[in-house]
């Protein structure tokens, strides 16, 4: 069995790091290569999480880089082609929504090899969003797709996609937060911040929608009104710090805690210490969930709705004026968190190995009789 696997970004690595052990302890004759598109490229961005989670060293690195939605997925195909000719894999396997997994999942339908998609049929239907686009046509294209909530089974037979390709496994990304929660734990990173546990707002922004425009002046001078109540910790994303700088800085608030992007470990255990956690990711809304802290979501929709249901993530719009409702509704916030959704208990990722091990573990047998 020979599987290639194409990441490109920190939430790729973090729901592919168990998919990649799983599929290796299950399959450990088989061939496993790692792809890296170098999507997001710099060290805070990439490396320390391969270091972290026990990614093992790609095999290939594709350093497309920075670019237009267009020059990055073009760069990535490009790219990408010449390696899965070489490597004539039985099955490639792509994780989420950004470039990096469009362009794979395009490359691969043309040179017509079977794809597995992890986090299928997420929807925000919001079709202004690059994301729900590649969501859409990795879905299309994936002949297994891994789903890790109910919505996304309702959302992928409106499409029409046929039951036999869905299969209902959990959520990868809570697999790598389950396997290292002592790790995290003992990071501490509140206290290396000089920040008490249970007592400040986390901040995390990049999407286009908000750092791109005016908004960000606005959610700035908010997060600094907000640090008059809590101290805000906000390591800042590349871009979104690149914005900033353009727009004339930061402004003065000593509580407002502006730092670099964190590792893994760091970040998360910011999240689990945190009072509140504001952020337009998708990720960070699953994890908050997990944990039971109160997440806002700076967006005026959400790919993953059952985090909204659960009561544990709000949807306060694309409006830096809702940042001040936070402390109210911190005040009414139940004391006990409810409890995940089904599946989400670290072992989504053995599902998948369940699924895809069997289907392809004979493909060199038979790669081989084709070849006489």
């Amino acid at each position: 069995m020979r599987v290639v696997y194409v990441i490109g970004t920190r939430p790729n690595f973090v729901k592919m790091a168990p998919v990649i052990a799983a599929m290796r302890a299950r399959h450990p004759d088989g061939d496993h290569v790692i792809v890296h598109t170098g999507q997001h490229y710099d060290r805070a961005m990439s490396e320390i999480f391969f270091e972290e989670l026990g990614v093992p060293t790609p095999d290939h690195m594709l350093e497309v880089g920075s670019g237009s939605h267009a020059v990055q997925t073009a760069r990535t195909m490009e790219r990408l082609e010449p390696v899965l000719i070489d490597e004539r894999p039985d099955l490639l396997v792509v994780p989420g929504d950004v470039n990096s997994t469009l362009a794979a999942v395009l490359v691969a339908s043309k040179l017509q090899l079977p794809v597995a998609h992890v986090e299928s049929g997420l929807r925000s239907f919001d079709l202004t969003m690059p994301e729900e686009v590649n969501r859409i046509v990795a879905d299309r294209f994936s002949e297994y797709l891994f789903m890790h909530s109910e919505e996304a089974g309702t959302n992928l037979r409106a499409e029409g996609i046929p039951a036999a390709r869905m299969h209902m496994v959990g959520n990868t990304m809570i697999d790598t937060l389950v396997a290292l929660r002592d790790r995290i734990e003992a990071a501490d990173s509140p206290t290396r911040l000089g920040v008490e546990a249970g007592d400040y707002a986390l901040v995390t922004l990049h999407r286009p929608a908000l750092v791109d425009g005016p908004l960000l002046g606005e959610t700035v001078a908010q997060l600094a009104a907000l640090s008059r109540q809590m101290p805000v910790v906000f390591p800042v994303h590349p871009r979104t710090r690149k914005m900033m700088e353009a727009a004339g800085g930061g402004v003065e608030a000593p509580d407002l805690r502006l730092s670099e992007p964190l590792g893994y470990l760091d970040f998360l255990s910011l999240v689990a210490g945190a009072r509140a956690v504001l952020t337009d990711s998708g990720g960070i809304q699953e994890e908050t969930t997990y944990l039971g802290v109160p997440c806002f979501t700076l967006r005026a929709n959400t790919e993953r709705p059952v985090t909204v249901d659960l009561g544990t993530n709000t949807l306060l719009g694309l409006d830096p004026g809702a940042i001040a409702s936070i402390p109210e509704a911190l005040d009414g916030s139940p004391d006990q968190p409810p409890q995940p959704p089904p599946l989400w208990d670290g072992h989504a990722a053995e599902r998948i190995a369940e699924v895809l091990v069997p289907a392809y573990a004979d493909a060199g047998e038979r790669r081989a009789v084709t070849s006489r």
